[in-house]
């Protein structure tokens, strides 16, 4: 085994959670609340959110895993890293409920061992992997990817893994295989929020090929040195840093190839809203926001100034040649 057990979104904005980001992104709509008593609510459940960050302890809680810095081509930014606190208190993980406190305050309940992943569909080799075995594959690499929610937030996070590439090719894909799917555990007993009519569980996205493929793709087993906390997708999740932060599938049980294109979870939920691509793109707006700033998790309290989204969250140099004529408000 690489490590031993000493002891990571989809991203969808709700009702909930459009109005509270309003106060927390902009004073004059504050002012404006604060007429109508509005903002008093808003204010509670950010101070909450801040205090569960405050709870939240990296040092000696998870087992370390061991990486090398990726010399791959914008695999590292040089950006200012999210606190642990902020990246594992403040999630998307329905299964876990729909407020961003909740994975951290429900995931405990994930079982992560034993654990494996089926990989199956058009490959020559299909197969079943236990975690230990499949984080054996390849060697360890540290990223520091940005990650860009579809609400209009962002986080700086050293994740840990392989790339996603690595597992490809000992499947051996058919030539007819054209995309990859990913679905995740969907576990009334341990995850919650499984039978919810929020999504059709278990979750699934998924990647064309080339997509899956690329380098920057990574099968991530850790962050900030350690393996993932349940709420941010244990034990193995997909990184897919150019995407909307739902694309990068957590808690993965079966990884399929087929030729035709999946039916991914948030499509299926809302396809005006979300679809297949989920490219970060600032000049498509979401049908409810503007996709033209973020606000970094972290930064400078209630009021963080929004900063410019960046096309293909900053990856353009890398990725932009996989979208080559298409349509980008087309293929959203």
């Amino acid at each position: 085994m690489l490590i031993r057990t000493g002891r990571d979104g989809h991203d969808h904005g709700v009702p909930s959670e459009i109005t509270p980001r309003a106060v927390h992104e902009d004073r004059r709509t504050l002012l404006k609340w604060m007429a109508t008593g509005a903002a008093g609510a808003a204010l509670a459940t950010w101070a909450q959110r801040e205090a569960l960050a405050q709870q939240v302890q990296r040092p000696g809680k998870l087992a370390a895993l061991q990486a090398v810095r990726s010399t791959v081509p914008g695999a590292v930014t040089m950006e200012k890293l999210t606190e642990y606190k902020d990246a594992a208190s403040y999630n998307n993980f329905y299964e876990f409920g729909t407020d961003k406190s909740d994975p951290a305050e429900n995931a405990h309940t994930l079982k992560t061992r034993p654990w494996v992943v089926e990989v199956e569909g058009l490959v020559k080799k299909p197969g079943k992997f236990a975690i230990e075995d499949l984080m054996k594959l390849a060697p360890m690499e540290e990223r520091i990817y940005r990650l860009r929610c579809v609400e209009g937030w962002s986080m700086v996070i050293p994740w840990v893994g392989y790339p996603l590439a690595k597992l490809i090719e000992k499947a051996e894909p058919l030539g007819s295989a054209k995309f990859v799917e990913f679905l995740t555990l969907a576990d009334p007993k341990t995850m919650p929020f499984v039978g919810s009519r929020v999504l059709d569980w278990p979750y699934a996205e998924g990647l064309r090929m080339d997509e899956a493929m690329h380098p920057l793709t990574l099968l991530t087993f850790g962050m900030y040195g350690e393996v993932l906390p349940n709420q941010n997708g244990a034990p193995v999740r997909i990184v897919v840093p150019w995407k909307y932060g739902f694309k990068s599938a957590k808690s993965i049980v079966k990884i399929r190839f087929s030729e035709q294109m999946p039916h991914t979870a948030w499509n299926k939920a809302a396809a005006q809203e979300y679809g297949f691509y989920s490219n970060v793109n600032p000049n498509v707006d979401h049908p409810r926001w503007s996709q033209a700033t973020e606000r970094r998790i972290g930064e400078d309290g209630l009021f963080a100034k929004k900063r410019k989204t960046l096309m293909f969250n900053g990856y353009e140099q890398q990725v932009g040649q996989l979208y080559a004529g298409m349509d980008l408000k087309k293929n959203y």
